[in-house]
């Protein structure tokens, strides 16, 4: 295998991933501390070391120092506080011998080949033959740091970690001509399942594929800007969700990532990218301290301002000083936003004369650049089209790579438009034009053009991952509406796809879960089993809050009372379905994504999953079901500590102190509108169950629940009974949660609307004012969940919070 190849075939293609019992991370900086908190989020113990500080106290304090920035890192390095358990602190001088036994050992020290290669010949001696040894770098030359190698050539290789690596899906894996090929599968292999990580082979090129392509990006941008005279808030504009780029824009991605490191990227960028003007601009922020986020300033600054309130500020490149920071004025970008895919939007910008749209003049000299230099790195830097495109989807947050966008303009007509304009054209575009072929990638199949065989190859499967999109396009779609379709899965398990605007949950979502989880339905009769999932970025928002508000300012109350009633009846349909129902959640799942959730027969979570019953925050309680669900946990959880003696009341069991410590915690969970900020989190605050699986990468999710559906439907599933027989809390359990409500109101901490529906939540909990230990059903906490939800929703405070929260995105505290 030369250096400048990936291992024959597809990463993981037939291989068993590696087996990492133990693993060790040297350099306990922002990068390594990072790298180890994520082994750790995957549930392996990590050695994390450092040098030995200078002076008095602990010989491990630099690690030690990183553990504990570990627990403040915002956002969270950690699933949860307890993976940091996992984490050893050591140090470079006493502990070397701690690396026998660790299956893979990786460097992350700071960004300077002889600094690395001394290092490395200080560990070597220490590793078990059989383990792996791997580099993080972000861009020197893998095969020079391993030239001084004396052993483990065949197991060393690069590993570039994207930061921060828990949220960044990107892993760039960078072979050297000596590594053993076998071994690089199984590694990727691994790194695919074990740590959620989307693998794309590099080259060993300087900043390999995505560093090489963004920085490219950043200062082309920064020379139009000035040759355009654009304002950062402008380019931040044009460089953001507009084209399917991320909402940082290039400015305020740049202060997150670190402007020092900016800067150094940028003195060590390889030729063919004209950094124009920008790298003395870099440097002189780096000489003032402007080093970003880290140091509270860069290209954006916040500052108190004079009415106490905070105020954002912006760099102005001609006078090095900073401004408020104003909304861009571009009339293409807000015509755009109104295109329901990125696709249409980059058609419809680019489709604009230059000479007289100020985004189409910007956009056409950046994206034909950008589309040049990715042709180019094709042989260079990566083997293929594809690993370009999914570098810049993993690494940057792209919705389409390169490629991809060039597609969508259209590669015929973006380069006669280029030729237009006097732009160069790559010789690579020029080829496929040649060959007749208009697209990079096939319409009719999973093909892409290669410039190198002047052919169309297949693109690599990835096996094990999948989107509902792959099984629409191969099986059709059964039924479906506005909101969600049924798409076969195959093996007997169908998908319920949710693919509203943001998953939100209206009448359309409602009424096609109903109708096909109904017992008498033909899907029931066909399925074995389902899936609810979808391919967007969060599973559901929540329920149209939009709807709801129109009918609730017209005092529609029949409506309202319809629509609680349907949402219940879908809600129902999921947990008493006959087939076993798999929920999938991810991203943000809130409200009644949440509650859906909660009624599954089992729940398949990603790792990055944000969940909770957030109703609280517009001034609701979960009406779907979702706190009734609460109440089941909380005597479920109380049972399993202390079942109630069959001799005793079961007001005694109701009063017990292992009911009242769940009824707390989920209560909380519902009156705080409390969100996990993982999956590992969502079980902590009772919305997962211990049972409840979790996938670390996203596009294994859908294959993973499947799976997950067929064991429980071939296992011969039945449905949970109706539950008639539920030992309500009752009035003692009230009279406590109340006494915590009107505490936290006398605090300061919950306004009198917060207290009257955090009232509300407690009624539904204990079961109303009954005497503890009654015996209520499941339909009688729907009605009092709806009782609670059609007063609320009267409510006007509730109503401005509903409001608010449509037009800011935030909750309003009224």
């Amino acid at each position: 295998m030369s250096a400048t190849t990936a291992p024959a075939g597809l990463e993981g293609v037939g291989a068993r991933p590696m087996l990492v019992r133990r693993a060790a991370v040297l350099g306990a900086g922002v990068m390594g501390s990072r790298i180890a908190a994520h082994l750790a989020n995957a549930g392996i113990p990590v050695l994390l070391l450092d040098m030995v500080p200078a002076g008095e106290g602990s010989r491990n304090r630099l690690a030690e120092n990183a553990l504990m920035a570990l627990a403040k890192a915002k956002p969270a390095a950690l699933y949860e506080a307890s993976a940091a358990a996992r984490i050893t602190p050591a140090n470079f001088d006493d502990d070397l011998h701690k690396l026998r036994g660790c299956d893979w050992v990786i460097e992350a020290v700071a960004e300077n080949l002889e600094i690395k290669r001394a290092l490395l010949a200080r560990v070597t001696p220490h590793l078990d033959a059989g383990a792996v040894l791997t580099t993080n770098t972000s861009g020197l030359p893998v095969t020079q740091i391993a030239a001084e190698l004396t052993s483990h050539r065949a197991r060393f290789f690069g590993t570039h970690f994207f930061n921060p690596p828990r949220y960044m899906r990107l892993l760039e894996i960078i072979p050297t001509a000596e590594t053993d090929a076998e071994l690089v599968r199984a590694f990727a292999a691994f790194a695919d399942q074990m740590l959620g990580k989307q693998i794309v082979f590099a080259h060993d090129t300087p900043n390999f594929i995505a560093n090489r392509m963004g920085m490219m990006v950043m200062f082309r941008t920064a020379e139009l800007m000035q040759e355009q005279g654009l304002s950062v808030e402008e380019i931040d504009a044009l460089t953001g969700p507009a084209i399917g780029w991320p909402r940082t824009g290039t400015f305020r991605l740049a202060d997150m990532v670190g402007i020092d490191v900016m800067a150094h990227v940028a003195r060590n960028f390889p030729g063919g990218v004209p950094a124009g003007g920008f790298t003395p601009v870099l440097e002189e922020m780096v000489r003032r301290g402007w080093m970003g986020d880290k140091a509270g300033q860069g290209f954006y600054k916040k500052q108190r301002g004079a009415d106490g309130n905070d105020e954002r500020l912006v760099l102005d490149l001609k006078t090095f000083e900073y401004r408020p920071a104003q909304k861009a004025a571009l009339p293409a970008l807000e015509m755009a936003k109104n295109a329901a895919t990125v696709e249409e939007r980059l058609r419809l910008l680019m489709a604009n004369d230059p000479a007289k749209d100020k985004a189409a003049r910007f956009l056409w000299p950046l994206l034909g650049a950008v589309w040049n230099f990715a042709a180019e790195r094709i042989g260079e830097a990566a083997d293929d089209a594809p690993s370009i495109d999914e570098a810049m989807r993993a690494g940057f947050n792209w919705e389409l790579g390169p490629f991809a966008m060039w597609d969508a303009v259209g590669v015929r007509a973006s380069v006669e438009r280029m030729r237009a304009l006097g732009m160069p054209v790559s010789a690579a575009a020029r080829a496929l034009l040649d060959a007749k072929y208009d697209r990079w990638y096939a319409a009719d199949g999973p093909q892409c053009y290669n410039p190198r065989t002047h052919a169309w190859e297949p693109r690599p499967e990835r096996p094990g991952h999948a989107s509902v999109a792959d099984f629409r396009r191969a099986h059709g779609v059964v039924r479906g509406n506005s909101g969600a379709s049924l798409v076969d899965l195959g093996d007997g398990i169908g998908c319920i796809e949710l693919h509203a605007v943001k998953n939100a949950i209206g009448g359309d979502v409602v009424q096609m879960v109903s109708a096909v989880l109904n017992p008498a339905s033909e899907a029931v009769r066909d399925f074995a089993g389902f899936v609810i999932s979808g391919d967007r970025e969060h599973f559901s928002v929540g329920a149209n809050l939009l709807q709801l508000l129109l009918v609730a300012q017209e005092g529609e109350w029949e409506e309202v009372d319809l629509a609680i009633r349907g949402f219940q009846q879908m809600t129902q349909a999921i947990k008493f379905c006959p087939r076993p129902v798999v929920v999938t959640p991810f991203g943000m799942t809130l409200g009644g994504g949440a509650e859906m959730s909660l009624h599954a027969a089992r729940r398949h979570a990603h790792a990055e999953t944000y969940m909770g019953l957030v109703e609280a925050g517009v001034g609701l309680i979960p009406g779907g079901g979702g706190t009734k669900e609460m109440l089941l946990r909380a005597v479920d959880a109380a049972i399993a500590l202390a079942a109630p003696d069959p001799k005793d009341p079961l007001s005694k069991f109701a009063q017990g102190a292992e009911m009242a410590a769940a009824l707390k915690r989920n209560f909380e969970t519902i009156a705080l509108a409390k969100v996990s900020t993982s999956a590992a989190e969502a079980k902590g605050l009772g919305l997962l169950t211990a049972s409840d699986r979790v996938t670390l990468h996203r596009e294994r999710l859908l294959l993973d629940a499947k799976e997950q559906a067929v064991a429980l439907a071939e296992s011969g599933y039945a449905p949970p009974a109706h539950r008639m027989e539920i030992p309500a809390p009752g009035l003692g359990a009230l009279a406590m949660l109340k006494t915590g409500i009107y505490l936290m109101g006398e605090a300061g901490y919950a306004s009198e609307h917060d207290q009257k529906v955090a009232g509300w939540a407690a009624y539904i909990l204990c079961g109303g004012r009954v005497t503890a230990g009654t015996l209520v059903s499941e339909q009688y906490l729907l009605d009092l969940e709806r009782e609670a939800f059609l007063s609320l929703c009267g409510e006007r405070k509730t109503q401005e919070r509903i409001a608010f929260t449509l037009k800011s995105g935030k909750p309003l505290r009224n």
